[in-house]
């Protein structure tokens, strides 16, 4: 049980992470947003990152939609670039990126597998090995460190931890992608791809560049999608061209509930969305290149949000793939319980107004949440 810092309401879902209601939070934005920011500022602390996109006046990062201004000695939000004596350095570029790799065995947990080739088959031969999963092969799974967003229920909050990160270079990717033929798809995750693109864009072109004819080789991509309109444009063409596909989280449609959320502004995100469909989608429905997921977060992302993202979804494709998934305790929000199953059932409803092609991810959880 948690209090509401403005209206004083105690229930078991406000989270001590945010400090207030969802009912505060539509209501009295003006209120609520200096409370919030207080509280991204004090979880960021820890790791020594900058409490909010820093605006100063000196060298502009226009990676993502954050577009932090440093001055010298400042570092972005995401903790990757810096300015070091009126030179921007990063730790990602497009030959190198904190990250690490690992093999994941088709069909995987991805938040796509329920209609993506690796999990069903869909686009055989051309994008996938098999007419139906691809049991036997596998995705190689590319996580990236640092994050232009601030979910305090963040998954893999461990990307905060920068400096445990090794240096991984194209290369490297592409000695271990070409060695091993059972790799049939890229995903780029993390964190999150953003503060990344350039390094990503250059790694995904060069495999594709390098495998041999009629091999199987997609590109994915897992992100908040407020990257740089032009990067996230060429990320497309990647998957487009490969068979992959970009899925957006969406995490919430209140530009406050954003705010206290992740910690920034998630309008970018809506903008890229539309981007990549007006660009790709109507080229290949058959195989969508774009799906978007939303985490039940309890108390906070309820159907009201979710109709609103199922809605815009919509008024693009009702077929696009939406993905619910069920929140698990983690990070800065585990006063909260599992997503509890009467808003669960509220939120699916309230997605199958607007939409076709509506899954439940992570239900499993479903057998020890509340009621």
């Amino acid at each position: 049980m948690a209090k509401c810092l403005l209206c004083g309401n105690i229930s078991n879902t406000i989270s001590n992470s945010i400090g207030v209601c969802i009912e505060c939070i539509r209501s009295k934005p003006d209120e609520v947003v200096p409370i919030i920011m207080q509280k991204h500022a004090s979880a960021r602390t820890v790791y020594n990152l900058p409490p909010k996109p820093p605006k100063g006046r000196g060298l502009k990062c226009t990676i993502c939609a954050n577009e932090c201004t440093l001055e010298d000695g400042e570092q972005g939000f995401c903790g990757i670039r810096r300015n070091v004596g009126g030179r921007l350095v990063s730790l990602s570029t497009p030959k190198k990126a904190p990250l690490h790799y690992y093999l994941d065995p088709h069909v995987t947990n991805c938040c796509s597998a329920w209609f993506c080739p690796a999990g069903t088959g869909s686009g055989y031969p051309k994008y996938a090995c098999k007419s139906g999963p691809e049991y036997g092969y596998y995705n190689l799974a590319i996580f990236f460190y640092g994050c232009n967003f601030d979910c305090l229920f963040c998954q893999n909050w461990s990307h905060k931890e920068i400096s445990t990160s090794s240096q991984v270079t194209v290369e490297e990717l592409l000695s271990v992608t070409l060695k091993n033929d059972k790799i049939t798809c890229w995903c780029f995750f993390g964190g999150s791809p953003e503060p990344h693109l350039p390094f990503a864009i250059n790694a995904s072109r060069k495999v594709l560049e390098s495998i041999k004819e009629g091999r199987v080789m997609r590109i994915c991509f897992e992100w908040n999608g407020c990257g740089n309109e032009h990067l996230v444009k060429r990320c497309g063409e990647v998957a487009f061209i490969s068979g992959g596909n970009i899925k957006f989280d969406l995490k919430a449609f209140d530009p406050t509930l954003s705010l206290a959320l992740s910690g920034v502004k998630n309008d970018r995100a809506y903008k890229n969305f539309s981007m990549l469909f007006n660009e790709f989608y109507k080229e290949r429905k058959e195989l969508p290149v774009l799906t978007a997921t939303t985490l039940l977060v309890p108390g906070y992302v309820d159907e009201n949000e979710v109709e609103n993202i199922a809605k815009f979804i919509s008024e693009h494709d009702e077929n696009i793939p939406y993905s619910l998934l069920i929140f698990h305790p983690e990070y800065m929000m585990r006063d909260l319980t599992i997503t509890p199953i009467s808003q669960v059932r509220k939120c699916v409803a309230a997605a199958k107004k607007h939409l076709k092609n509506v899954n439940l991810g992570n239900a499993h959880l479903l057998s020890v949440a509340p009621p």
